[in-house]
């Protein structure tokens, strides 16, 4: 059995029937339950309760930069093997990705401000998930500005490769400039830096619900994709007939 094979949409349409409800049932319960666990863990003695926050922060950009890495790779799919299944599901995952940058950049002001002082910052990676989220929004709109579909997936899938450079200086923008205030890396395993158990294993089980919730929306949306594609081609044969 080749992993090719669930490109092709019948395919593709009966294996996500079967993980569907699993999926959701698994979002719903991790997603609720880290962020609830999180929401009850004790104050931080630096942050206090704002530190709560990085239970939807964290979570968001995690998926926001992951969501375009996985748009990069269907894309490339698409562009190589020509599999439509791969074209629509990154079509299919960028409003997804959009939503989870808003997220973050709104959940990291709220956090911000009582501990910057401001809102908003020209930070090296506050800025970079800035750019990241006008590109989910231009690839959005280039989707929706093309009739052709396989056009549009040519185009977007050129405009996905673009971004992922952003979607990288999103992950590692700290590292390559220091004057930033954003802090380091929440989940860092350097001695003197690991954070605390308490606030560890929410965070891990608020990032795993994020991840299904994701997956489940992919899902969904994928089978919507096709099942309108279906339509505009039975739609076009009626037209020709």
């Amino acid at each position: 059995m080749s992993i090719w094979e669930y490109a092709n949409p019948v395919k593709f349409m009966r294996l996500s029937d079967a993980i569907l409800p699993w999926t959701v049932a698994g979002a719903a319960i991790f997603t609720i339950g880290g962020v609830l666990w999180g929401f009850l863990t004790p104050q931080d003695y630096r942050q206090g309760a704002t530190v709560k926050i990085i239970f939807l922060h964290v979570p968001s950009a995690m998926m926001a930069i992951n969501i375009w890495v996985m748009m990069l790779v269907t894309s490339l799919i698409w562009l190589i093997r020509r599999h439509h299944v791969s074209a629509l599901a990154a079509k299919a995952a960028a409003p997804v990705g959009a939503v989870m940058t808003l997220i973050a950049l709104a959940t990291g002001a709220i956090w911000g401000q009582p501990m910057w002082g401001t809102w908003w910052e020209w930070d090296p990676r506050l800025t970079s998930f800035l750019v990241l989220f006008l590109f989910y929004i231009g690839y959005i709109a280039l989707w929706s500005a093309i009739e052709d579909p396989d056009s549009a997936a040519d185009l977007t899938g050129v405009l996905c490769l673009v971004g992922s450079v952003f979607a990288l200086l999103s992950r590692y923008a700290v590292l390559f400039w220091n004057q930033g205030l954003h802090q380091g890396a929440s989940l860092s395993v350097a001695p003197g830096e690991r954070m605390s158990a308490v606030y560890r294993y929410p965070l891990y089980l608020s990032m795993l619900g994020f991840f299904l919730l994701f997956l489940a929306l992919l899902l969904i949306r994928t089978r919507t994709e096709i099942r309108r594609r279906r339509l505009a081609a039975l739609q076009a044969r009626e037209t020709r007939a």
